[in-house]
Parts: C-alpha cells; sequence; structure tokens
C-alpha cells in the first residue's frame, strides 16, 4: 500500500495566519491553534462523519456552509469560525437537536453532565426556534448494566463508531429515516439479546446525552469512566 506524502499547508482561519498538516482538518487545525468550534459528533480518536453539523465554517470562495471536522486544509484557503450566518445556523441546527426528541434535561439522568444540554448557554440558545416534535421510541432496560433511550439520542453515531472501530464489536447501527431513525443492536434485537455486544460500555462512555447510561451508578464514577474512554481514544488518534 503506498502512503501518500503529507505535506504543510499554510492558511488563514479568522484572519490568523496558521499551519497544519495535509491530511488534517480545519477543526484539528483550529484545536491546534487553540480557536474553538462547537462540536457535537466529532470525539478524538474516532473517525469524523460531520452529522451534527455543529462545527460548520465559512471557506472563502464556498457559497456553502462546511463542517470543519471532515474539511481538509487546502494551501491558502481563508477559514471564517463565527460570524452571524454561522452563528443562525448553529442556533437553528441546535433548535431542531433538541426538538426531534424528549430532551427535558430535568428529568434526565445526565442533566447537568450533558454535552447537548451545555450548547445551549454556549451558543446562546434560550428557546427552540422549531416546534418540537417529540417522537416516542421504546426503553431498553434489557440489559444487566446499561440502559438504551432513544428518546434522547441526537444520532451522533459515537457509539457506532466506537464499537466499530475501538471494541471491534460491531454491534451497533441505524436503522430507519429521518425522524424515525434510531440505534438498534445487531438486527434490531433487545440489548440483553445481543450476540455482538461485548457489555464493554465503551458506547456509554463516550454518549453525549442520557441516551445511553450505566445503571446503579453514581454521577461521579460515571464521569470517571468516560475519563478513561476518552484518553483511550485521545492516545488512539495522536497514534494514527
Amino acid at each position: 500500500m503506498i502512503k501518500q506524502k503529507v505535506r504543510v499547508k499554510t492558511f488563514k482561519i479568522n484572519g490568523l495566519d496558521v499551519t497544519g498538516q495535509s491530511n488534517q482538518t480545519v477543526l484539528e487545525v483550529a484545536r491546534d491553534n487553540n480557536i474553538e468550534i462547537p462540536t457535537l459528533c466529532y470525539l478524538e480518536g474516532l473517525s469524523c462523519v460531520g452529522s451534527c453539523r455543529m462545527c460548520i465554517v465559512e471557506v472563502k470562495g464556498s457559497d456553502s456552509l462546511i463542517p470543519s471536522c471532515t474539511a481538509k486544509i487546502k494551501e491558502g484557503m481563508q477559514v471564517t469560525t463565527t460570524s452571524p450566518r454561522i452563528e443562525a445556523n448553529r442556533k437553528m441546527i441546535l433548535s431542531m437537536l433538541f426538538s426531534e426528541r424528549t430532551h427535558t434535561c430535568s428529568v434526565c439522568v445526565s442533566n447537568g453532565d450533558c454535552e447537548l444540554q451545555d450548547k445551549a448557554p454556549e451558543l446562546g440558545l434560550e428557546h427552540s426556534n422549531v416546534p418540537y416534535l417529540n417522537a416516542r421510541f421504546e426503553i431498553d432496560a434489557s440489559h444487566k448494566n446499561f440502559v438504551h433511550d432513544p428518546n434522547r439520542c441526537i444520532l451522533c453515531s459515537r457509539c457506532i463508531r466506537v464499537c466499530d472501530e475501538v471494541e471491534g464489536a460491531h454491534a451497533l447501527d441505524i436503522v430507519d429515516r429521518g425522524i424515525n431513525s434510531r440505534i438498534i443492536h445487531d438486527m434490531d434485537e433487545p440489548w440483553s439479546e445481543s450476540l455482538s455486544c461485548t457489555s464493554c460500555g465503551k458506547c456509554v462512555y463516550v454518549c453525549p446525552t442520557g441516551a445511553l447510561f450505566e445503571k446503579d451508578i453514581t454521577p461521579d464514577e460515571a464521569i470517571k469512566k468516560r475519563e478513561i474512554i476518552t484518553e483511550l481514544l485521545k492516545r488512539r488518534g495522536h497514534h494514527e
């Protein structure tokens, strides 16, 4: 297998001259230079899919806003990470994420420790800009250790990617389309009947919301376990 030669690229982010390797994304170079871009589906060490669209940026010469987590850097490109247009689009995207499922924070197990919840004050979203759909899905509490609540899922696919790319179990997937999309185990069996799941818990600890959580565990214990997984992914990402 012939490896592509990695070259150094120089370009601008918010008017600042930055450099990065040709195999890096705009998001990676921005973070290397302490330029903050909000994300939800992105997690260092996992593949990038650009599903949440929170990390959209403007690139001079392009009419469309593009997800910075999947956009490879180019020599001389000019990137803007914040503008009235970007901020308005991010708020609308966040509103749609809140409206599609049931995200009543006060009764959620992840209240106070939820990335979706954190994004509202971060982006200045005080209320939803779109009507609530409140789709209803059956909760799967069949597993002896974990619970899957699709009503709080934002379909970021972190759980699928960590199961595929790190654990190697390939136990998770997305079924259906649009508002009916949901995460399933194997061929849509109850979690307890999954033959592929290794019960490692990685999917639970990378979930940004309360869609996946562990039974009978304190919030502090959950945070510690998530930190272990996050450090594992970071080391994996740096070694690739």
